[in-house]
């Protein structure tokens, strides 16, 4: 699985904000604050809503401290679908950047 550091994700989404981000935290979670233009899918859903990304496309997924991005990464890739998982999550996320 591929990981990448907030701190390189947030060099790439200064560069071109169309990336796509994946955020895979509980409704609650994201109320409080997610990454801009990130996608809302929790890790529950993930597997019933894969049909709904393009396999063309490079998902970057996040969730709060990296361990559910990590599984919905698996299950992504289980179904072809190219991601990223970003290490630390919104816990370093929130470090490096005021939402």
């Amino acid at each position: 699985m591929k990981e990448i550091t907030t701190q390189d994700l947030i060099k790439r989404y200064q560069q071109d904000q169309q990336i796509k981000i994946i955020d895979v935290r509980e409704d609650d979670e994201v109320a409080l604050g997610k990454v801009p233009g990130a996608r809302h899918i929790p890790l529950g859903d993930v597997a019933n809503r894969v049909q709904e990304l393009n396999k063309d496309e490079h998902y970057y997924v996040i969730c709060r401290s990296g361990g559910r991005s990590a599984t919905a990464c698996q299950i992504l890739e289980e179904n072809n679908i190219d991601c990223t998982n970003i290490a630390g999550g919104m816990l370093a996320w929130d470090e490096e950047v005021e939402i």
